[in-house]
């Protein structure tokens, strides 16, 4: 078997201490919502994950732009039906308590997360784990109970950081407030609405560039906006399009758009009717206009969908397209059965603006095929009880849910099987729509059931045209990443994914 060595020289060598260049001050990031928990195994929240990156890391993770490298891990090796994983580690790094990150770590770190015992909410990115064999203090050996082709880029989730064994057995599960990893910065404090950094001085790639990092959260966008041009705040992600035109006015600011991994699409549960009929489901895509929706809810940082997964997830295949026709959509419609509309119910979040303009435009839209949608907002509890903690896929109410899904491993894996796999439907995981379709399961899972990436490349070529055809979805857009922040301000950047990476943060002098 040919080593897999994800080890790339220019990007990946162990950084020479190097003198600090730029001014050393804090860096201050404005967020929009709180942290939700400072454990990763629990953390739910792409902002929580995204801001544990600075004291955590996995064995493998992301670079910019979301393509797989290796970080505690320097190379990997797999066997051909994707069942036993050889991980080489990185040596001579240290957790920041001294412990020793080898191999005996990480054995702790994946039995503990894999243990249902633990009920930690990330067990699904490493369950499949049969056994870890410790082969040498540096090397580890994955033994996995089924096949699992996207092994390692679940472990490169933010879920799967790694963990000080020292730690873990001193805080317990207060391990939520003491976080201790191998990163760039060392946890200094977390209260409700700020969550602080310091530089970790014996950081194994060399020391960062800012003395500290300060995430605030802070819920009003023009409120941030406002730190941004004060520069009491020096970067802010996921900045609101209807601001973008007073930053780009301001000579010392910047704005930075970049495509995404997110896409959004509304959920039409299969398994009620009208949406028991794929002929109903194709109509409502015939009859909502993605250009438009793109144009509206997201003042054009959007490109419509061509897949159930967007262009720059891996694996990604063009699988069709459903162009606005109300013709078309009037047609399927009468031939289904439904030929004057029906009525339904379309919940999102009531937390989102961007949710509820998108719920309002689509209110309008299929009301030109006679359907009526009234729009349901949802408070984050209420839709966790009435969407994903439903006990049987029969109890179910949703009738149209409209939402995102942001595929955190870089994988196709994430991007499908959590919402399109038969087994996924909740509270198992989000297959909202319940769909079920035997040959898309097949797919799915013969995807997994090889690590060769050709091999994989067709099944999930297989999956993705399958599904657009079966239209379990409306399928909508895939959003832009926007970011702001202070022009003197380097080395910070927004993830696909909407998290960030900010460990070569710097300023110029």
């Amino acid at each position: 078997m040919k080593l897999k060595s994800l080890l790339a020289a220019s990007a990946l060598g162990l950084a020479a201490m190097m003198p600090l260049t730029g001014w050393a001050k804090d860096l201050t990031v404005a967020v929009s919502a709180n942290l939700t928990g400072l454990d990763p195994r629990i953390a739910n929240d792409t902002l929580s994950q995204a801001s544990l990156r600075l004291v955590y890391q996995g064995l493998f993770g992301f670079d910019k732009d979301m393509k797989l490298i290796p970080l505690l891990a320097e190379s990997y090796d797999a066997n051909d039906d994707a069942t036993e994983f050889t991980i080489k580690l990185r040596q001579g790094i240290k957790f920041h308590d001294g412990t020793d990150f080898n191999a005996e770590a990480v054995k702790v770190n994946i039995d503990t997360l894999r243990n249902p015992d633990n009920q930690l909410s990330r067990r699904s990115l490493v369950q499949m784990v049969k056994e870890v064999q410790v082969v040498d203090p540096y090397t580890v050996k994955l033994i996995l109970s089924e096949p699992f082709g996207a092994m390692i880029a679940s472990l490169a989730h933010p879920g799967a950081m790694m963990i000080s064994p020292a730690a873990l057995e001193k805080f317990g599960k207060d391990i939520d407030r003491n976080p201790v990893g191998t990163g760039p910065f060392v946890f200094k404090h977390w209260a409700a609405d700020t969550f602080e950094v310091s530089r970790n001085d014996a950081y194994w790639k060399g020391a960062a560039k800012v003395d500290g990092v300060i995430i605030r959260s802070i819920p009003e966008s023009g409120a941030r906006m406002a730190m941004l041009q004060t520069g009491e705040a020096q970067f802010v992600p996921t900045f609101p399009t209807e601001l973008m035109k007073v930053v780009e006015a301001n000579p010392k600011l910047e704005i930075v758009t970049r495509p995404s991994i997110v896409e959004w699409y509304v959920g039409l549960n299969n398994m009620k009717k009208p949406f028991d009929n794929k002929l109903v489901r194709q109509a409502l895509n015939y009859a909502v206009d993605k250009n438009a929706y793109c144009k509206i809810v997201y003042n054009g940082a959007c490109t419509p969908a061509d897949s159930i997964i967007p262009a720059d997830l891996a694996f990604h295949v063009t699988a069709g397209e459903y162009p606005f026709d109300l013709a078309k959509a009037k047609e399927l419609l009468k031939e289904a059965g439904y030929e004057n509309g029906f009525e339904t119910e379309l919940w999102t979040s009531s937390n989102s603006t961007g949710s509820l303009r998108a719920a309002q435009f689509l209110q309008q839209q299929l009301a030109q095929v006679n359907v009526k949608v009234n729009v349901l907002p949802l408070e984050s509890g209420v839709a966790a009880d009435k969407i994903w903690s439903i006990d049987k896929p029969e109890d179910a109410t949703v009738q149209m849910y409209y939402g995102g899904w942001s595929a955190s491993t870089g994988d196709a894996d994430w991007g499908i099987r959590p919402l399109l796999l038969s087994e996924s439907a909740p509270p198992s995981m989000f297959n909202v729509a319940y769909y079920s379709d035997k040959a898309v399961d097949e797919a799915i899972k013969g995807a997994l059931g090889t690590a060769d990436p050709a091999k994989r490349a067709g099944f999930y070529e297989t999956a993705q045209k399958l599904a657009w055809d079966g239209a379990p979805w409306i399928f909508l857009g895939v959003s832009d990443v926007i970011s702001a922040q202070s022009k003197d301000l380097s080395g910070v950047y927004q993830l696909p994914d909407q998290g960030f990476l900010l460990e070569d943060a710097a300023f110029a002098e």
